[in-house]
């Protein structure tokens, strides 16, 4: 969808962006215990994500790991948010909650997406209110975006009904953070 949007009308709006203060794990979650070690075989920590998780790719949700999750965790959840989008709060790409707390990652294509059915069966509306994963899509002009894929241990499960955006999600996950982790992926659309 943004891949519309001329690359001059980008440019212009390349001082325009969200900012990694305004994702969850600053604004919201910024005292939780940085201790959850996220990392992607698909791309490096600050690295950029290849084109096959992407809009211009084949639209699949990249492969996650994760470890050093504390004891007492009873569920993780995963929050991917575009700290550069060019809007007022970061766009949201992913939402999956009450993730197995012995899972120790996700597999590529295990959110579902233009590219896969997946196989994540509690996520949550991205920005476009679509359930599943939203594929970085960044105007061309706009420079390079930073991607991050939050990891949040939780104390409880969320039990959340239906299919819960950002704020609904952000509520619930209140009080319940054990300990967190991110790894940033990046992406330009040249």
């Amino acid at each position: 969808m943004l891949e519309k949007i001329p690359h001059a009308v980008g440019e212009a709006l390349s001082g325009l962006r969200a900012g990694l203060e305004k994702t969850a794990y600053h604004a919201e979650f910024e005292g939780a215990p940085d201790a959850i070690r996220v990392t992607s075989p698909a791309f490096a920590d600050g690295a950029a994500m290849p084109a096959r998780f992407t809009q211009d790719g084949e639209k699949l949700s990249p492969p996650l790991a994760w470890g050093d999750v504390p004891a007492g965790t009873a569920a993780i959840v995963l929050l991917v948010e575009d700290a550069d989008s060019p809007t007022p709060k970061p766009i949201v790409h992913a939402i999956a909650w009450d993730l197995a707390p012995t899972s120790d990652g996700l597999p590529e294509g295990a959110l579902a997406s233009p590219g896969s059915d997946g196989t994540v069966e509690e996520v949550g509306k991205n920005t476009f209110l679509k359930a599943g994963y939203l594929p970085p899509d960044p105007p061309t002009g706009h420079g390079s975006h930073r991607y991050l894929f939050q990891v949040y241990a939780l104390n409880r499960h969320l039990g959340l009904e239906g299919t819960p955006g950002r704020g609904a999600l952000l509520q619930a996950m209140h009080g319940h953070v054990l300990a967190k982790g991110a790894l940033t992926g990046t992406y330009e659309r040249r």
